[in-house]
């Protein structure tokens, strides 16, 4: 039962990362005028999104979809690729990159456009990564409630990756342009 409600858990947060985004990349210039962190008021609307998320998915977090324990192997897989991806992202990006700070605070928006290592194959690969733990804990624990959250989180996921690629776009001009043309958002191409 603990391991459920970690996992519910995990999911109201973790699915409430694209809308959270959602409040920046549409208005990240308004967010970048403000003389003042625009985290101190995007910070507590994030907890309330999470509060908000738990209050409505809480009557529901015990229905289970399914029940086994061979799904944890998979979802081990799972969790291990979100954690290297995570890993993996943090190459040529800092902390600040990482936490948005370029899209909401003044002087910050001066970066390069970084290309190469796990962002050769994929855009995005933090959300793939955030994806990858929401599927984790899904499938895991077989509860309904996961499920639900990661496909709220999936797609509010994509409207959001197309506002922050239209600001990316906006950053970089025809060099991001070129970039997307040729580099998926979150799912890598496989070849064989």
């Amino acid at each position: 039962m603990l391991l459920r409600n970690v996992a519910w858990i995990a999911c109201v947060v973790y699915s409430t990362i694209p809308a959270f985004w959602l409040l920046i990349h549409p208005r990240a210039d308004f967010w970048r005028s403000r003389r003042r962190s625009p985290y101190r008021i995007l910070l507590p609307i994030w907890i309330a999104m999470w509060v908000v998320s738990a209050a409505v998915t809480a009557p529901w977090r015990g229905l289970l979809l399914y029940e086994g324990r061979w799904t944890w192997i998979p979802a081990a897989g799972l969790f291990g690729a979100g954690l290297l991806l995570y890993t993996l992202s943090r190459n040529q990006f800092t902390l600040a990159q990482l936490g948005g700070l370029p899209e909401v605070l003044r002087g910050q928006n001066r970066q390069h456009l970084s290309t190469t290592g796990i962002r050769a194959y994929v855009r995005h690969p933090v959300y793939l990564g955030h994806l990858c733990e929401m599927l984790a804990w899904s499938l895991g624990t077989g509860l309904a409630v996961c499920w639900t959250l990661t496909a709220f989180a999936t797609l509010t996921g994509a409207v959001m990756i197309r506002m922050e690629d239209r600001e990316l776009e906006k950053r970089f001009g025809e060099k991001y342009r070129q970039y997307r043309s040729t580099v998926p958002a979150v799912v890598p191409k496989i070849t064989i």
